[in-house]
């Protein structure tokens, strides 16, 4: 479930748009959506981090929102959820916020 590239790390005035390439799941995702949580203190931040939140589907390809305004030092866990032929699947990867 968590992505092989494993942990990212992001700066504080970074903002990056994420991709997952599901191809080796299957083909075609739908109904895409993406919560982001602070694991640090366990609450969900998405309106704050991920403020526009309408993830994209390009062929096998997720290209969420972009995650900016991190804080310093919090660790932040995206979970990735979509349907593929009838499946309903999750991943996740952790993100680092920095300086």
């Amino acid at each position: 479930r968590e992505v092989a590239e494993g942990k990212q790390y992001q700066g504080e005035d970074e903002s990056i748009a994420y991709t997952i390439d599901v191809s080796a799941i299957g083909s075609a995702p739908s109904s895409v959506s993406a919560v982001v949580k602070d694991v640090t203190n366990g609450t969900v931040v998405t309106a704050t981090v991920m403020p526009t939140n309408v993830p994209t589907v390009s062929g096998n390809v997720i290209t969420l929102s972009p995650l900016k305004q991190l804080t310093p030092s919090v660790l932040y866990r995206v979970e990735v959820k979509y349907t593929i032929s009838g499946n309903i699947l999750e991943n996740y990867f952790l993100v680092q916020g920095q300086e």
